[in-house]
């Protein structure tokens, strides 16, 4: 006789794997911090020289950026005091040196006063002597070399305090970078995206537009998905659309929801078909154009290999989705997000008919929104709009859109309800710019991304350029798109991963026996197709957050798209080798 439990059933000898709780995102970040931490004791830290390089950009204008040397990597290492001292009393004696290299002679004399047995390159940065210097005059000579250093935060502290432990790499994250990028400015046009669209969704237009749309349309609607898919896609290949896709996704999970389909396939028509336009770009100054200009290729030449690749992989790519997006609409359970998306399918339900109603006011704040995502869209790719730009004009935007509410007294809107209505959107999205410093962290406790930073980041830079040097030609190529796909889980940047790894990964081209067209071609898929998945993109964390999709379960159906992506990526590649793309 089988053993039953107090409500009389028999317990089931197989555990439902399909109804395993997925981790939360903060979960995830964490143990992916700490993988990093146990990584540093492994991996000693590295370094490289940098330099400034000119180069022409999609404007045809001359452009900087500051890239590493490839062939300056060296281990962090302690100084060899006794080389110094000689070293330092030789630069003494050489007064043109001196002067060339910027050194304070009055400093320098005080130094070799000291005890030389306790210098340290903090001693020579006093002086003017930096490590970067001391290198180009001495190689590796001037270090003790016996013991490779590591650069692993303790478990707590502080810059103030101690020194950076990966415990607070919450805060730090947060804190890191400026107005313009991670985490700071990320974090703050999150919040302030959320509060305006707090204000535009308690005046109720999306939903009666949304409802306006369908009633019109009867069931052409489906064809919009594959034309905004292109659309997005357009937007990436064209200017790098990335953070636009924050407050474009706010409107769309609604309507997409509305439609029968679930926010995965919101999500997946705004921010993933940017990036693939980004991925198979042509003429993205954010990504192809600096690449190109890096590795000393022409700019936005081979475009046309790069737009037939782009008409094909979004047409893919635009495929794959409706088949899912279809699969979704005829059995909407299926889902991995379904309970979550109760909350905008409620949400729509309890829209009264009196809210339904699509009235002058609600037209007016749709037009008005309308004007303003235009608007950015030509600051963006004709003034060099970014993120305090952007913010200020969704601000403009939501805080328009609630007057004209006001106006009309759609959904009894008050001065205090627009105050309720910003604060409620800003807390809604509050735990995504969390989200954004988290992932940041991840980036911190490997050392950071400076290439003129020992860090454990570089040494791995430099250990894969190197395993890759005299491979065959395709393999060589196919381990750069497999590299810079993996380095986009860590550093997502597309301008920032184009400046640590182009410079390795240009000559390394030239050894291996393909094209820098086809080191910029692997760097740009890799970069492109792995932003829409890793939980370290600000950009997806950000999308994912106004869609209320956990980054867990967002994986379960983007792993399957990534294994699309690569595929199409890896054949790309294979075609490039085979007719020698310059």
């Amino acid at each position: 006789m089988l053993w039953k439990n107090k409500k009389g059933q028999t317990p089931s000898t197989k555990r439902d794997l399909t109804k395993l709780k997925t981790p939360h995102t903060y979960a995830i970040i964490f143990f992916v911090v700490v993988f990093c931490w146990i990584l540093t004791f492994l991996v000693p830290a590295g370094k490289f020289s940098t330099h400034t390089i000119e180069y022409t950009d999609a404007n045809g204008e001359t452009a900087t950026r500051t890239v590493l040397m490839a062939d300056t990597f060296r281990y962090s290492y302690n100084l060899d005091t006794d080389f110094v001292a000689g070293a330092l009393e030789e630069i003494s004696q050489d007064p043109e040196l001196m002067e060339e290299l910027e050194v304070d002679p009055e400093a320098l004399a005080a130094l070799m006063e000291t005890d030389s047995s306790t210098w340290t390159q903090e001693d020579l940065d006093a002086v003017g002597l930096d490590d970067d210097e001391m290198y180009s005059l001495y190689g590796e000579e001037f270090y003790d070399t016996s013991k490779k250093l590591h650069k692993t935060a303790k478990i707590w502290g502080t810059e103030d305090f101690g020194g950076f432990g990966f415990m607070n790499y919450v805060f730090e994250g947060l804190v890191s970078g400026d107005r313009s990028g991670t985490a700071v400015g990320i974090c703050a046009l999150i919040l302030v995206i959320g509060g305006a669209f707090g204000i535009i969704m308690k005046t109720g237009a999306i939903d009666a537009g949304i409802y306006a749309f369908i009633n019109k349309t009867k069931g052409l609607e489906r064809l919009a998905l594959p034309l905004l898919f292109i659309l997005f896609s357009l937007g990436g290949a064209t200017f790098g659309m990335a953070e636009e896709c924050i407050p474009f996704a706010m409107i769309m999970v609604p309507f997409v929801i509305a439609l029968g389909y679930d926010s995965i396939v919101a999500v997946t028509v705004t921010y993933v078909a940017s990036q693939v336009g980004n991925a198979v770009s042509w003429m993205s100054p954010f990504s192809v154009a600096v690449a190109q200009g890096i590795a000393g290729v022409p700019v936005l030449s081979g475009a046309t290999f790069r737009m037939v690749m782009w008409v094909v992989v979004t047409l893919a790519a635009d495929a794959f989705m409706m088949v899912y997006a279809e699969g979704v609409r005829k059995n909407p359970q299926k889902s991995v997000v379904y309970a979550g998306d109760a909350y905008f399918r409620n949400r729509l339900d309890t829209v009264t008919e009196e809210e339904r109603e699509f009235n002058l006011g609600h037209k007016l704040i749709l037009l008005e929104m309308a004007a303003v995502m235009v608007w950015i869209v030509w600051g963006v790719t004709q003034k060099g709009f970014y993120i305090p730009e952007i913010a200020s004009q969704f601000f403009v935007m939501g805080f328009a859109a609630g007057v004209i509410a006001i106006i009309f007294k759609l959904n009894g809107m008050t001065v205090n309800g627009m105050a309720a209505a910003f604060q409620g959107g800003v807390s809604d999205l509050a735990g995504t710019a969390v989200v954004v410093g988290m992932a940041k962290g991840i980036l911190l406790v490997l050392g950071g991304s400076d290439a003129d930073v020992p860090s454990t980041l570089n040494t791995v830079l430099h250990v894969i350029g190197t395993a890759l040097d005299g491979v065959p030609a395709f393999i060589g190529a196919w381990f750069m798109y497999i590299f810079q796909s993996l380095f986009n889980l860590v550093v997502t940047s597309n301008s920032g991963q184009a400046a640590l790894t182009m410079p390795i990964m240009a000559p390394l081209s030239d050894l291996v026996g393909v094209s820098r067209q086809i080191a910029v071609l692997a760097y740009q898929l890799g970069a492109g197709f792995v932003d829409a998945f890793t939980p370290v993109s600000a950009s997806l964390i950000g999308v994912l957050g106004v869609a209320r999709i956990e980054w867990g379960k967002w994986a379960k159906f983007q792993i399957k798209m990534q294994a699309f992506f690569f595929l199409l990526g890896t054949i790309f590649i294979a075609i490039a080798v085979a007719v020698n793309f310059h």
